[in-house]
């Protein structure tokens, strides 16, 4: 029962990193603007980084929640609180360090 359950877990962390690499490559989300208010930390199951171009204007952290993405901007404390502790968890390690990846973080 033990090796079914780390076969199936294994199984399933290889499908994260397959759809996580798909995923980065078909995003098409941009921030155009920040979120006015602190996003509450339980609503955030990750996070990825924008960078300024000419297509999306602003550098930003764009955080993923159940509700969507919400565009943070990254000279705020709180927004770079958020992302020290999501790279910091250990669950996020767990998981992401299979794919090769950081933790919750993705650049485009």
């Amino acid at each position: 029962k033990n090796q079914i359950h780390k076969a199936l877990v294994t199984a399933t962390l290889v499908a994260l990193c397959v759809l996580a690499t798909n995923t980065h490559a078909a995003y098409t989300f941009c921030c155009r603007r920040y979120v006015h208010r602190k996003i509450p930390f339980s609503e955030i199951k990750g996070f990825s980084v924008q960078r300024s171009t000419v297509l999306c204007p602003i550098n930003a952290i764009i955080f993923h929640t159940n509700k969507g993405n919400r565009c943070a901007d990254s000279t705020q404390e709180w927004v770079m609180d958020y992302v020290s502790y999501i790279l910091k968890s250990e669950e996020c390690h767990k998981v992401l360090f299979i794919c090769g990846l950081q933790c919750g973080l993705w650049f485009w």
